[in-house]
């Protein structure tokens, strides 16, 4: 890696909803000026980055920019899945000055920093801790659902290859009688019922149509996903505390899925925005439980940590780990 060719760094983080942007001046700084600007004040995502220079960096451009974007990485421009916005690279550089742009997925940034997370940086559900010596995976309901891995490289000490792809559009299945009903209600209103159709910010408010019709509720009014979040936690709606049981439930035989797939015998990590804001529901609901639930491999699972990430802006945190891979200085 070319050290003049990477600091200062500008970072960022773009979802479906938001775009967080940081800063590194060299490799011997931390991550600062970190800032969440809304993807909607923005016609594209160069003129958020251009904001957030003249407000933190005036008269500095970035040698080098990492972007992690919600979408599947092409090598023409990139459409975020949940968003109108569009990443052209060249036209990204031009715009804020940088050498060279590198673009990642938004969970394979995360994935970057899972193997360096300390007990600081997550909370356990379930008994059992994550083990380095083996691969790792990431799955988060934010806007959408993300989800990526991480692996040892053999015969290399300390070295880890990601794995992305797109596992939020994977068909999602029912485990039991009760989500096969649900999963049924929801084929009413998609002709595919993804995971992210039903687990992410996007499909909450179609999950609790589902599980309304399910279960023979009513439904006063229609509301947003945060809603329906604050609501179920705080166990104050019945039909929004039904509908996060089934978010947890389903998101546990993801997530478990993922495990499987692909060998995440050292934890599957919980990112995105919506499961660290349910506090004590998502340790009481049935994630683990269905998580675990494999038939012959409940061992198998039982033996695999859950943590929730708590560490801010995992992502970024991820992009910076890969920049300082080279252990470059300014």
């Amino acid at each position: 890696m070319n050290n003049r060719a990477t600091f200062p760094l500008l970072v960022a983080d773009i979802g479906g909803t938001n775009a967080r942007f940081g800063w590194l001046a060299n490799a011997d700084s931390p991550l600062s000026n970190v800032e969440t600007l809304l993807c909607s004040d923005y016609a594209r995502p160069e003129d958020a980055a251009s904001a957030y220079l003249a407000k933190y960096q005036s008269g500095v451009r970035p040698a080098r920019s990492s972007i992690a974007i919600a979408s599947a990485i092409d090598l023409g421009p990139i459409k975020v899945t949940n968003s109108h916005w569009l990443l052209d690279r060249t036209e990204f550089a031009r715009h804020v000055g940088a050498g060279q742009v590198d673009v990642f997925n938004d969970f394979e940034a995360i994935a970057l920093v899972l193997p360096y997370l300390t007990t600081s940086d997550y909370t356990l559900v379930g008994p059992v801790a994550p083990d380095r010596r083996y691969a790792m995976g990431v799955i988060g309901p934010g806007t959408g659902l993300g989800v990526a891995g991480v692996v040892p490289v053999r015969e290399q000490p300390g070295a880890w290859q990601t794995l992305c792809g797109e596992g939020g559009h994977v068909t999602l299945a029912g485990a039991s009688a009760y989500q096969n009903e649900i999963l049924r209600a929801a084929l009413n209103i998609f002709s595919h019922v993804s995971a992210e159709r039903l687990v992410s910010g996007i499909g909450l408010p179609t999950l609790r149509r589902a599980v309304a019709d399910v279960r023979g509720l009513g439904i006063d009014q229609e509301l947003g996903p945060e809603e329906i979040g604050t609501l179920g936690a705080a166990r104050t709606d019945a039909l929004c505390e039904h509908t996060m049981e089934a978010f947890c439930s389903f998101l546990g035989c993801i997530a478990g899925n993922l495990a499987l797939t692909i060998g995440a015998r050292g934890g599957i990590f919980i990112g995105g925005g919506i499961v660290a804001k349910l506090g004590n529901f998502f340790s009481e609901s049935g994630f683990r439980e269905h998580f675990e639930a494999k038939g012959r491999y409940v061992d198998y699972l039982r033996a695999i940590a859950t943590p929730v990430i708590t560490l801010p802006h995992p992502g970024l945190h991820g992009l910076v780990r890969h920049a300082l891979q080279g252990k470059a200085v300014e």
